[in-house]
């Protein structure tokens, strides 16, 4: 069974920064697609930010410059690394796993909340 575990979020000020983390479990690929996502409240769940098979990241536009995605190369696990935070970007993230059948995993979420 995939688990997946975030950690990481909490509370920052504007133009502040914090470091999400995504640890996967039970998955017996390597290297797979796994991405962030975030809802706001009363929106969508919209992408952040997504690796592939490999260590290029597809970003939204509108993080593209602030975020950043990374892998480490021995495990699935991903961070996404915000900077610039602004009150817009508060939301929950969710880490998503994408296993070669498309079959989606899901994190619970955390929470982060940026003030002005």
């Amino acid at each position: 069974q995939v688990q997946l575990v975030e950690s990481g979020g909490g509370l920052a000020m504007s133009g502040g920064s914090l470091t999400l983390s995504c640890a996967a479990s039970g998955s017996p690929f390597r290297f797979i697609p796994m991405g962030w996502y975030r809802q706001a409240p009363g929106k969508q769940r919209e992408l952040v930010a997504r690796l592939g098979r490999g260590y290029s990241g597809i970003y939204a536009d509108a993080m593209k410059t602030r975020f950043t995605i990374s892998r480490e190369s021995d495990r699935n696990t991903v961070y996404l690394q915000m900077r610039d935070l602004k009150p817009e970007d508060t939301a929950v993230y969710y880490c998503a796993l994408i296993l070669p059948n498309n079959q989606t995993y899901w994190g619970q979420g955390t929470q982060v909340t940026v003030s002005s």
